[in-house]
């Protein structure tokens, strides 16, 4: 249960040891505080306050707005704030997931929870709408589990798979001028197509938006294979063309460009990394058991013809797909330290960088909730290039007639 400090805390965007030295406490006694065993005094709360209550200067205005469903930390948010774009309404309901959106994004209203239960008149008008709606019905680690469990996906999945009709049901409502939405690359393959025919037929035949869709990976921004379908959409018809997009040559970046240096030239961070050299910490290194055992897991069914296995990544390499299980043993990206010496994780901060977010991104929660959200995430500077070709078109729908401001929502 989070504690009222607890959320002042990562409302004010600090770690535990951050807020520890800013406040001129140990780590230990912050913690106390954290958990309820002891109540800080109202000098204590009131700072804390005051921190939680500074506003970062908001973007510049360009002339859109737009509202972010299915938020998770904001990675899409990001991305349409640097188009210029106004975010008016945020809806996520994992609290941590909430905690770290708002030390990143300091907006003066609350974070709507569950958007079923959200009334569409109760969204604010809004000329964008834009949504990586939950993934995990449709992705095919997730279909893997919820048939070894025995569960529905896509669709038949009553609490996850069916949040695209929420989407579509505000869409409807509102009639935006355009609409971004974001999946995993296997949604247009899931139930031998059927589910994403459902999706188009609502959105182009029963809405009636221009859709375009389209496959990106990652990899053209970031060291990381992550396929992502990108289904954009306009109210009317436009000249928007994926053609407009500029895709770096991929292998451009490399693991090097996300992983503490550890020589020095950064300086450490909270519990990433310590000492003179930021060298990563030692508790991101694999134990023996653990080492051994995806060693051996990784024999048997390579053994068996699969292709099972962890994912060894040394600075010249790009890396697998980051996904929210990471925090269970990292096995899909382990950075190599060397002959004879045990793989480690990547740190939070490192999740961070091959999502595209730069190193002034807050992480006020554990590390636990720290992978998981970061491997929920979208990649930024991908949807960053989509939300710039989108821009000219949206500007050009919602332009007002002559003689009157572009700016109608200042």
């Amino acid at each position: 249960m989070l504690t009222d400090f607890t959320r002042l805390r990562c409302q004010a965007g600090y770690s535990v040891d951050e807020l520890a030295r800013e406040l001129g406490y140990s780590e230990r006694q912050v913690f106390r505080w954290e958990s309820g065993e002891v109540k800080p005094r109202k000098a204590v709360l009131d700072r804390v306050r005051d921190l939680a209550g500074r506003r970062r200067e908001p973007p510049p205005f360009a002339g859109f707005t737009f509202i972010d469903l299915f938020a998770g930390i904001g990675g899409l948010r990001s991305a349409f704030d640097e188009a210029g774009g106004r975010c008016v309404f945020t809806s996520e309901w994992d609290k941590y997931a909430q905690l770290t959106y708002q030390a990143n994004h300091r907006d003066n209203r609350p974070i709507a929870g569950d958007i079923t239960k959200v009334h569409v008149m109760d969204i604010p008008g809004h000329d964008v709408l834009v949504a990586g709606f939950p993934c995990q019905p449709f992705s095919i680690a997730g279909v893997s589990k919820k048939n070894a469990l025995g569960r529905e996906h896509g669709f038949k999945d009553e609490t996850q798979g069916t949040l695209f009709f929420d989407v579509a049901r505000i869409i409807d409502a509102h009639r935006p001028a355009a609409f971004l939405l974001e999946n995993v690359k296997n949604l247009q393959n899931h139930d031998k197509g059927r589910t994403f025919e459902v999706i188009r037929r609502t959105l182009q035949d029963e809405l009636g938006y221009e859709l375009h869709v389209r496959v990106i990976n990652a990899k053209h921004f970031l060291p990381q294979h992550r396929e992502r379908i990108v289904m954009v959409g306009f109210r009317e018809r436009t000249a928007f063309s994926w053609d407009a997009l500029q895709l770096p040559p991929i292998g451009e970046k490399r693991m090097r460009d996300i992983l503490h240096p550890e020589d020095g030239s950064e300086a450490p961070e909270g519990h990433f990394t310590e000492g003179k050299l930021a060298k990563v910490s030692d508790k991101y290194t694999l134990t023996d058991k653990l080492w051994q055992y995806l060693q051996g897991y990784a024999d048997k069914h390579k053994a068996a013809g699969n292709g099972f296995g962890f994912g060894l990544v040394g600075p010249d390499d790009t890396c697998r797909t980051l996904s929210a299980r990471y925090y269970k043993d990292g096995s899909e990206i382990l950075v190599s330290r060397g002959k004879g010496k045990n793989p480690r994780r990547l740190t939070p901060r490192e999740c961070a960088r091959l999502m595209g977010l730069p190193d002034d991104f807050r992480i006020p929660v554990s590390d636990t909730q720290a992978y998981k959200q970061f491997g929920n995430s979208v990649a930024v500077p991908v949807f960053r290039e989509v939300a710039r070709i989108m821009r000219p078109h949206v500007l050009e729908m919602i332009a007002p007639s002559e003689g009157t401001p572009l700016l109608k929502y200042a």
